[in-house]
């Protein structure tokens, strides 16, 4: 098994050559430009949540109510802090092409954080200075139906991709492993993945990005996060993650019920 890669000071000057010619950035990591894009939405300002079931992704959530239910960094712990913006190895490595039969679909999911096929209702961002791992987390607006179905997609993956090869815009070769991950039994349905990205930088480097994904539905709403780092990243943080955020939306769901 390839050793999980530390990326530290020295290592992130040499790997930045390679991976971030397209960005201009100087450090791989969580050392975030300061242009970086914000990509992770608050509530959208132009859609105001009715608190009847009316929404149109079947959600009986207020605004509110749907913030409430994201997990910060106090649930988490040291050393989880609120992220200061994408993480540039996201550019870097996630955006890629292959012609491998629906992979593309899942790299392309990975990198606009849509694993259940639509942008966030709402998300949250956390970086772990440690190990340099970033876990985005967020709350669905799809009709449980439809999450069913994202659902159920993402259960094949590891048949339909279990490995396959894919090109950045840079021009990286990458090898991508896909596996099943076990997650704890909450919520109504749910699904887990192990994702690797595997490359060598121009400057003969090796890199590895691992990614924790998971995507779990409690009634009528669902939440999606990537926990991911360069070299292994925290399973501990994933697990709880599944845990308390399904405890979380249907906590904020039985408060919602006894308030009407």
């Amino acid at each position: 098994m390839t050793a999980a890669i530390r990326p530290r000071a020295v290592t992130l000057a040499a790997l930045a050559t390679g991976l971030l010619s397209l960005t201009g950035c100087a450090t791989l990591g969580l050392e975030h430009p300061p242009t970086a894009h914000q990509p992770l939405p608050t509530v959208d300002p132009v859609s105001p949540t009715p608190k009847a079931s009316s929404r149109a992704d079947g959600s009986t959530l207020t605004d509110d109510q749907a913030r409430a239910a994201l997990i910060t960094e106090s649930d988490l712990g040291a050393p989880w802090a609120a992220t200061r913006g994408a993480a540039t190895w996201r550019d870097g490595l996630l955006k890629a092409n292959t012609s491998v039969g629906d992979c593309q679909r899942l790299l392309d999911a990975l990198y606009a954080d849509e694993l259940l096929g639509a942008p966030a209702r709402v998300a949250v961002g956390l970086d772990d200075a440690d190990t340099d791992a970033q876990l985005r987390y967020q709350i669905g607006a799809r009709r449980p139906a439809d999450v069913d179905a994202a659902l159920e997609w993402l259960r094949t993956m590891p048949v339909e991709c279990a490995r396959f090869s894919a090109t950045t815009e840079t021009g990286l070769q990458e090898d991508v492993q896909v596996a099943q991950a076990p997650l704890p039994e909450v919520g109504d349905a749910r699904e887990g993945l192990h994702v690797t990205v595997a490359t060598m930088t121009s400057g003969d480097e090796p890199v590895r990005l691992t990614m924790d994904v998971a995507a779990v539905r409690v009634g009528d709403d669902a939440f999606a996060f990537t926990n991911a780092g360069l070299g292994d990243v925290p399973n501990d943080a994933t697990q709880a993650a599944v845990q308390i955020g399904a405890l979380r939306l249907a906590d904020v769901r039985r408060q919602g019920r006894a308030q009407v």
